[in-house]
């Protein structure tokens, strides 16, 4: 991949030497994208392990993106008292603290399963997610502010690409170590343990390579800003709502994706199979930030930026098509590809995303606009249509998911200076959308079923319309 990374960073990054640190944050990135969609995967097998409700089963999602909130208040109330923790600290120290909780997190896994108690899970959740989010408030602007900011927002979706790698394998790596590996089987908490434990330690060896990394401090030297001056921004204050929905919306969609599969009306898939093709939803939002990283790089030639974003689209593609491939039985592994008959639809949402980053160009409010009334149409398309057509509608969604996070936060923080680092808190703090999002969706399907549930997150991508329309423009007072 360092071919690829090195072509989208511009000849003044290489000489101010980021390369180093930014790989070091790739990896980052891919770690917590691994750890965050394993969520998917959890959510079905507590679900019929405990024998939950929908709504009680959202409460996985609750108290991890519950734990965003706490954490990044408590992060903001802090920098309003005493000044922004991390322009003390330095970004370096943030990341290695928030490594160290993850680790802590998934390590609590081993005695919440030996335990059997379903609140014991949502506890370790909470303590992995509070990792998470002091890893959300240091890295992404550390990410934007790795060379200059121009091509902020292509690093971001860059890192994002990589983040989005991990989601892409978490379905398929938890789908083989829960219902094959470690569960022999039968569906059973037991099988939660190793698998968090070997997460625990990537996590913690992670914190000690980023010890010894040496990455540039980018401590702030300035008057350490106290009080609630980043809340004179417009565009912040309405990015946070940005952030809130774009979360709820994309997590809800997520949590309830394998059970949307397991409709008799739209493809009646087991949780094993379903948890395979929900790396499909996520392997599209990989592709996607690739794209985005590339379309709005500071490369000149149309010709070339084209030609590359088409080159990323089919090398990556096949890399999840070979990921997805990978079967396990009877301890034995072998490769299963599918039929192109049966993915034929999802191959012509690959070309309609990469049409769409062409229309969308550079500016990431205009791609914002249309990625969200796209993600509208399909989420129709889900709720009013049956079989593959429904099926291959919700896994699109993720590719033109992609780069509405990086743009939304590009887009909030820009021009804030020394009130970045409290903006960035107040963002991810907003990432709570992804606890009450589809906690309201699960009691809407309880009612009403879980294909008609889906026009709540739709509500969520009509306010992102909003931001990308209007609601991003500089101004200092509301």
């Amino acid at each position: 991949m360092s071919d690829i990374t090195n072509s989208l960073l511009t000849k003044a990054e290489r000489q101010n030497n980021y390369n180093r640190p930014f790989f070091a944050i790739i990896f980052l990135f891919f770690l917590w994208g691994f750890i965050t969609v394993m969520n998917d995967v959890l959510i079905p097998h507590l679900k019929a392990v405990f024998e939950l409700s929908y709504f009680q089963a959202a409460l996985i999602q609750f108290a991890f993106f519950g734990a965003f909130f706490i954490i990044s208040l408590i992060y903001f109330i802090t920098s309003v008292s005493i000044g922004d923790p991390i322009s003390k600290i330095g970004y370096k120290n943030g990341i290695i603290i928030g490594l160290i909780l993850c680790g802590i997190g998934c390590c609590l896994f081993y005695p919440a399963a030996s335990y059997q108690r379903y609140p014991i899970f949502l506890g370790a959740l909470f303590v992995l997610a509070s990792g998470v989010t002091i890893l959300q408030i240091t890295a992404n602007p550390y990410a934007a502010i790795l060379g200059k900011s121009e091509t902020a927002s292509s690093r971001l979706n860059l890192a994002q690409g990589f983040n989005s790698f991990g989601t892409t394998l978490a379905p398929i790596v938890g789908a083989i170590l829960l219902y094959k590996v470690f569960s022999d089987g039968e569906i059973t908490v037991d099988s939660l343990k190793i698998p968090y434990l070997i997460y625990g330690s990537l996590f913690f060896i992670l914190a000690i390579i980023i010890k010894f990394v040496r990455l540039p401090s980018f401590i702030n030297n300035e008057k350490i800003e106290k009080g609630l001056g980043v809340l004179k921004f417009r565009h912040v204050v309405l990015g946070m709502f940005a952030i809130f929905f774009y979360v709820g919306g994309e997590v809800s969609i997520g949590s309830f994706l394998i059970n949307f599969f397991g409709l008799e009306t739209i493809m009646g898939m087991e949780e094993a199979e379903a948890g395979v093709f929900l790396s499909y939803y996520w392997g599209g939002a990989m592709i996607g930030r690739f794209l985005g990283s590339v379309s709005m790089s500071e490369i000149t030639s149309k010709a070339k930026k084209y030609l590359l974003m088409a080159s990323l689209s089919i090398l990556f593609f096949f890399v999840l098509y070979f990921i997805t491939a990978i079967k396990i039985d009877d301890g034995a592994f072998s490769l299963q590809f599918l039929s192109f008959s049966k993915i034929w639809l999802f191959v012509v949402f690959l070309i309609s995303n990469y049409l769409f980053f062409l229309i969308g160009g550079t500016k990431p409010s205009k791609v914002l606009t249309l990625f969200a009334g796209i993600i509208i149409i399909l989420l129709l398309t889900m709720i009013l249509c049956n079989g593959e057509l429904a099926f291959w509608s919700a896994i699109a969604i993720g590719a033109f998911n992609s780069i509405l996070w990086s743009n939304i936060f590009t887009l909030a923080i820009k021009d804030l200076g020394k009130h970045t680092s409290q903006a960035s808190s107040l963002l991810v703090m907003m990432i709570v959308g992804g606890a009450l999002i589809p906690l309201l969706q699960g009691v809407v399907a309880d009612y009403i079923g879980i294909k008609l549930s889906f026009f709540i997150p739709m509500i969520c991508y009509g306010y992102l319309i909003f931001y990308g329309l209007v609601g991003y423009k500089i101004k200092h007072t509301l």
